[in-house]
């Protein structure tokens, strides 16, 4: 392994074998043609060209467009061609900073390739001689998605109606038992991007990163069953990991690789410097 392999695999997929998702013009998704030929059932809500996937014309505001795809998505589940609901509604928007056009459930989201927004928190120590270490968090094993793999100590995705910040506390405390006052301290360093090419679809994500600077004697602890256990390793010992093996979850090595670059330990002498910095941002 190497740190680019994680950039180029978080970035494998071929748009060519998907249908664009349109909503007022805006390109909102992509979806596979089998699920784009079981929405011709819903002549109603979507009109299925040979070019794109799109809502009806009297088919608009978002009460009426998150209805409708609630509809749809519980057939699809009660066909056994989507996974189970899971509760949480993202927002379907053009922009995080846009209003949305609708809301979905997180379980549909990839299948119908719609960009997904997240709080990613690295929780480290800086030491007074200036050496670092980091609380990598290993995700519990009956998680429906890559259980038993490694994770940033806190991480989640952004529900529609939640503040980024307002997210990252919540996440703070769900996740590995961080008290408000010291999650609100949790500082917003940039974005990541990326398309990943899935088995149950396109994920063409975003990442909002942050660095949140904890006392020496903090130790997380879950309170939401998520998280099986945390490590507090030296930033070496996370950056070895991170090289040379497939422990973390796909998109948590991209977070970890801007950490390194942001605190030096990337520098620009490494061959793939500037590779890895546009890699980060696709």
């Amino acid at each position: 392994m190497s740190y680019m392999k994680h950039i180029i695999a978080c970035n494998r997929h071929n748009l060519a074998t998907f249908k664009p998702f349109e909503v007022d013009g805006a390109t909102i998704g992509h979806v596979r043609p089998a699920l784009a030929a079981e929405m011709t059932k819903y002549p109603e809500i979507f009109v299925v060209s040979e070019r794109s996937l799109t809502f009806t014309d009297t088919l608009t505001g978002f009460e009426r467009r998150s209805a409708a795809m609630a509809r749809v998505l519980a057939d699809l589940v009660k066909s056994g061609l989507l996974p189970p609901e899971r509760g949480e509604f993202y927002p379907v928007a053009a922009a995080i900073s846009e209003e949305p056009f609708f809301q979905l459930d997180r379980g549909a989201i990839s299948a119908f390739g719609i960009r997904a927004f997240g709080v990613h928190v690295n929780g480290f120590i800086r030491h007074d001689n200036g050496t670092i270490e980091m609380w990598i968090a290993r995700r519990a094993r009956d998680r429906m998605a890559y259980p038993n793999m490694l994770d940033n100590m806190v991480a989640g995705g952004q529900p529609i109606g939640l503040g980024l910040k307002e997210n990252v506390i919540k996440e703070c405390a769900e996740e590995a038992d961080i008290p408000a006052t010291l999650a609100a301290q949790a500082r917003p360093t940039g974005a990541i991007s990326y398309t990943y090419e899935a088995a149950d679809g396109l994920k063409p994500d975003i990442m909002f990163c942050y660095d949140l600077a904890l006392p020496e004697d903090f130790v997380p602890r879950n309170t939401d069953g998520e998280v099986a256990a945390f490590y507090r390793l030296s930033i070496g010992e996370v950056a070895k990991i991170v090289e040379s093996s497939l422990e973390f979850k796909f998109n948590c090595n991209l977070v970890i690789i801007d950490f390194l670059i942001r605190h030096g330990f990337l520098s620009p002498e490494h061959p793939d410097y500037l590779k890895l910095i546009q890699g980060l941002h696709q």
